[in-house]
């Protein structure tokens, strides 16, 4: 497949990696330019490209930067691409400011999805970055962490579904785009390496009337990074 990443950040660059060792055509970008990523290109055998660029990918688009960097995307190529685009971001007030329409109870991705004009996918965000590098496991080994996507494609979702098993992790339908805020920060299933079972399990167990308070928790235990105070 032709996959593009925006975003070279923990996860970025880490599907990054899973992608080119699958054997994929990977291009990545971030918002400073293809000449910060050229020692990575080297190493990975990615390609370093502009976000226009990376947002051209025919067959996946990864999204994997903040949300206050979201409006600044490429949107008009992106409302132009073919390609199933995937947000793996996550919402932290400290980090990002306030977005009014999520704190009044919109999903993260179904604001990404309102702001780039078209629909995506919530995917790879429900697992730490060091997991997602270094647990994947073959299929049918016991423990088998597992990732959750949601969306309204269900075309789509067997795309991403299938890179998540290739990848080394069971993948669960994780409902519509509305149901993604089961998989937000501070959710029971949020970053916390858990098999099939004890994902559906968590992301049942999620309530809708804690979103808020499931948000600053995270933001709460987040916040040390975001300002600087730990490295």
């Amino acid at each position: 497949m032709e996959i593009g990443i925006i975003g070279s950040g923990n996860v970025g660059e880490t599907l990054a990696r899973h992608f080119v060792a699958l054997g994929h055509q990977v291009s990545i970008a971030n918002s400073r330019g293809p000449a910060s990523l050229e020692g990575f290109a080297r190493e990975t055998g990615v390609n370093a490209v502009t976000s226009e660029q990376a947002a051209r990918a025919k067959d996946l688009l990864v999204l994997a930067v903040t949300e206050k960097a979201v409006p600044h995307l490429p949107l008009e190529a992106l409302a132009a691409s073919p390609a199933v685009v995937v947000d793996a971001g996550n919402y932290y007030p400290s980090r990002d400011g306030r977005i009014q329409e999520i704190d009044d109870g919109l999903p993260e991705s179904g604001w990404v999805a309102r702001t780039i004009g078209r629909p995506v996918l919530k995917a790879f965000n429900n697992i730490v970055a060091p997991s997602l590098a270094t647990r994947g496991v073959p299929s049918g080994t016991p423990g088998r962490i597992c990732l959750s996507v949601a969306g309204d494609d269900d075309k789509a979702k067997g795309v991403v579904l299938g890179l998540v098993e290739a990848i080394g992790f069971d993948g669960i339908d994780g409902g519509s785009l509305a149901d993604s805020w089961r998989q937000q920060p501070g959710a029971p299933a949020y970053c916390q390496d858990l098999d099939k079972d004890g994902l559906r399990a968590a992301l049942a167990q999620a309530d809708a009337g804690q979103v808020a308070t499931y948000r600053a928790t995270a933001d709460e235990s987040a916040r040390p990074y975001f300002t600087g105070a730990q490295r």
